[in-house]
């Protein structure tokens, strides 16, 4: 489908938690956007994010007591998929029938990670948005993180062109456990911190190693060994630290998630030149707030980037008291001492240039770079990490098994 380019995107927000508000917030820093509809199954969420869109001019922003209602308004061109894990082909089938009916006529669609909890979910996903004829886009932060683009830039221009290209990167996303309930049930969220976080980290890697020059799919993986396990948050003292925050649902005792995980996958290029990618991701981590540490390495060069790095830090006594919040930085884990302050953090997450590139593709009638087939190569990669920790082998490319497989917490074992 054809779409004639648009002076500015209208978007409507379907969920309403904490990534929601992430992204209306690097919305500020997007032109040619406004924000028309918010659709959440809860009152007092949509309420809250209706009033927070108004009070960043973003646009009128009313609020939608159902789906269809928000997609059948005529006042959304592109919806923003934000909800948790287990809604999010429902949403999809949701817009691809609304869609088809011809009773919508939104052009795009963009979905938050992982695109969808299995395999056969995720291949799902991709044919709904295709079949409906929409645009579609791939929410990864991380590939759009200012450090990411400009330090990609920098190694492939000067370094690589010369000396040879990239063969290691490494990623790891460590902070001290989610926000919300869903996000520590398996069956909901589809795994614990390996589908929550590698997600980010294996698509970075990725994507660093790629030739800017050359399609993401021109490195394909050739076989995967993970690992995970469960460090801290199954203890008794933390799982009822768990129970008592989020009620009975949240059941680490007997039903833990993995707060830890690893993974190795090794890809190759159109050459057969061989490729690394190393990824930690953990719930188990103390320290000021989230950690993104990145890593490059070839030949002659290298880069890094570490998130708590940062250029602002502050320090307070033991006599400077307040409320808990996450004004310095996300996930943080103290009021007091020498903290680091992230000055941006839409910014150096990526949101802000995550959202820019969506907007300006779906407002052109353009497909994004990083799009739903990314979303399901992702997902791939993370079902064989998964199915290599549960057999404590390597998993191989091709592997059919992969097409069916799901998680070992996700089946509730």
């Amino acid at each position: 489908m054809t779409f004639e380019p648009k002076d500015a995107l209208r978007i409507g927000i379907v969920g309403t938690g904490f990534i929601a508000e992430f992204h209306l917030r690097s919305l500020i820093g997007v032109r040619n956007v406004t924000v028309h509809g918010v659709y959440s199954r809860n009152k007092d969420n949509r309420d809250r994010i209706t009033a927070l869109s108004q009070s960043l001019d973003l646009g009128p922003c009313p609020g939608f007591d159902s789906l269809e209602a928000l997609v059948q308004s005529g006042e959304i061109d592109a919806i923003w998929i934000l909800s948790p894990n287990h809604t999010r082909l429902a949403v999809m089938e949701t817009i691809y029938d609304e869609v088809k009916a011809g009773r919508s006529s939104i052009r795009a669609v963009a979905c938050e990670k992982p695109l969808a909890r299995t395999l056969r979910e995720a291949r799902r996903m991709v044919e709904l948005v295709e079949d409906a004829g929409l645009l579609h886009g791939y929410l990864e932060n991380q590939v759009f993180c200012t450090p990411v683009i400009r330090g990609k830039e920098i190694i492939w221009r000067r370094a690589a062109r010369t000396t040879g290209r990239p063969y290691l990167a490494r990623a790891a996303e460590e902070h001290s456990g989610p926000h919300a309930a869903w996000f520590w049930q398996g069956d909901k969220q589809g795994g614990g911190a390996l589908s929550d976080m590698m997600c980010h980290s294996v698509e970075v890697a990725r994507h660093l190693l790629t030739d800017p020059e050359k399609p993401r799919e021109s490195l394909k993986v050739k076989s995967a060994v993970g690992k995970v396990s469960t460090l801290k948050w199954s203890r008794p003292t933390y799982a009822d630290e768990l129970a008592e925050k989020y009620g009975a649902e949240v059941d680490f005792r007997n039903r833990p998630t993995e707060d830890f995980a690893y993974g190795q996958l090794v890809l190759e290029d159109e050459d057969g030149t061989e490729m690394v990618i190393e990824a930690t991701t953990s719930w188990a981590y103390v320290g000021a707030g989230l950690r993104i540490k990145l890593e490059m390495l070839g030949p002659e060069y290298s880069m890094e980037f570490d998130s708590l790095s940062s250029g602002l830090k502050v320090f307070m006594s033991r006599r400077v008291s307040g409320a808990e919040g996450e004004d310095l930085v996300e996930k943080q884990n103290s009021e007091q001492g020498l903290m680091p302050v992230l000055e941006d953090e839409a910014g150096v997450y990526g949101y802000t240039d995550e959202n820019r590139h969506m907007v300006e593709r779906f407002r052109k009638g353009e497909l994004p770079d990083e799009n739903f087939h990314d979303g399901l190569a992702v997902v791939e990669m993370m079902m064989a990490l998964y199915l290599s920790a549960e057999k404590q082998a390597t998993v191989t490319f091709p592997c059919p098994e992969l097409e069916d497989y799901v998680p070992l917490v996700a089946r509730g074992a």
